[in-house]
């Protein structure tokens, strides 16, 4: 489906942010079954010469980029705007070595929860997991992995975004995507359940702790104590919290949260959002303005947490690495660093294995064991995401100042929170 045959089909409803264009029970799946993982990514260019017909794509997306103009007169100023901004893009990418290297991290990160699936679930089940990529906006394409499933006589089919918080411009945008090529019968519909988020899931916690720890390896030990943490998520337009009730800015916000009460709440901290486009207001404060005023204050060093990125791109090698660490060095942030993207680490590895599994009701009650791994959260039953309580807002520091209380991330360890009182008034020391 091209994206001008898309943006014929599409139109907004609220199924774009509650993730409702498929059924989120879990998907009861028989002995001898083949199931589809479905890792749905952004995507990017492997080459300069993707970057123009990638930033095309991107543009042309409804679901992403509001644009009121006529179907036809938003094709030819995405591609107006694609080829102006190619040159420049292409050589950020130049200089983080040519390509993006999303697709080959996605496909490590996909034969990776293949593995951990077949060896944990896959042989008590007799089920076998087979991965596949879908990028939203290049290579592979979701057309590419269902040609390839349909190949691998895949049965059922489990859609896993690598986005841990859900937004609409996200998960969303590839949720309706994969929908909209059912509709036209471009792909087979089959058998088909999703994962919402998993944006508290204990292990992608604790891996996330690991990856600061790491980064907080990268500071002298003269500097080390003295390191102010700062979560950098991509932004969205307000209008998609303020107007849709889009949950991307509350689920990042219990993200941070959770990391930071499983360390302890050790260090000050705040939470930013990253690579602004376009006129309208976005998510605040920006990145580099929040770097600014840490300086003003008088920090100057600073680790840099892409809290939503699971995969290094350009995003993070660049924006973050070199852009944005320009303009912190200039405003006064004499030691700054951006913490590794969380990649293949194993617990996030678990933390996938985790959330699909709790999508599906495997044969002989193999969905209902334990969850095990590496992690030091000790064992906790793997139930559907629907069953997962949603801890009382109350009980969450980190939010933003325009803060909607729009949801929670379910909690996967511990049962209900009555709700006792009124949500506590966000501050300047909760966080953000």
């Amino acid at each position: 489906m091209t994206p001008r045959q898309f943006l014929d089909r599409y139109q907004y409803d609220k199924r774009l942010v509650t993730g409702a264009y498929y059924s989120s029970k879990p998907l009861t799946v028989e002995r001898g079954d083949t199931v589809g993982i479905v890792m749905m990514n952004l995507g990017g260019p492997n080459t300069v010469e993707d970057v123009r017909p990638f930033l095309y794509n991107l543009f042309m997306d409804p679901a992403i980029i509001d644009i009121p103009l006529g179907k036809r007169a938003r094709h030819w100023l995405c591609k107006a705007i694609s080829s102006l901004r190619a040159k420049s893009v292409s050589e950020d990418y130049e200089v983080i070595g040519g390509g993006s290297p999303i697709n080959r991290l996605t496909q490590e990160q996909a034969d990776s929860l293949e593995q951990h699936l077949n060896a944990r679930f896959g042989g008590e089940a007799d089920v076998t997991f087979r991965t596949y990529i879908a990028m939203r906006y290049w290579h592979p394409f979701s057309e590419e992995a269902a040609a390839q499933m349909q190949q691998d006589g895949v049965d059922k089919v489990l859609l896993l975004p690598l986005y841990p918080q859900y937004s609409k411009t996200t998960t969303g945008s590839s949720l309706v995507y994969w929908w909209h090529l059912e509709q036209a019968g471009e792909i087979p519909a089959w058998p088909t359940s999703y994962v919402f988020e998993y944006a508290a899931n204990p292990k992608y916690i604790q891996a996330l702790s690991e990856r600061i720890d790491e980064g907080l390896q990268r500071f002298s030990k003269r500097h080390r104590d003295d390191v102010h943490l700062l979560f950098s998520a991509h932004g969205t337009p307000l209008k998609e919290m303020k107007e849709r009730r889009d949950p991307y800015c509350c689920l990042i916000h219990s993200t941070v949260d959770r990391v930071m009460e499983l360390r302890g709440n050790d260090r000050p901290y705040h939470v930013a959002f990253q690579s602004k486009v376009g006129p309208a207001k976005w998510l605040t404060p920006s990145t580099p303005d929040q770097l600014e005023e840490l300086a003003h204050e008088g920090h100057t060093s600073v680790l840099v947490i892409p809290v939503a990125f699971v995969t290094e791109h350009i995003e993070t090698s660049y924006e973050l690495d070199i852009e944005v660490r320009e303009e912190a060095e200039e405003a006064g942030i004499q030691h700054y660093e951006v913490m590794p993207a969380l990649n293949s680490h194993p617990l996030f590895i678990e933390s996938l294995v985790e959330a699909a599994v709790s999508q599906l009701a495997l044969p002989g009650g193999v969905s209902d064991l334990p969850a095990e791994g590496d992690g030091e959260v000790g064992q906790y039953p793997l139930r559907p995401l629907d069953q997962l309580p949603r801890p009382h807002p109350s009980e969450r520091c980190a939010r933003c100042h325009q803060c909607e209380f729009i949801t929670e991330a379910r909690r996967w360890t511990s049962t209900p929170v009555p709700p006792t009182s009124e949500p506590a008034p966000h501050s300047s020391d909760s966080g953000s």
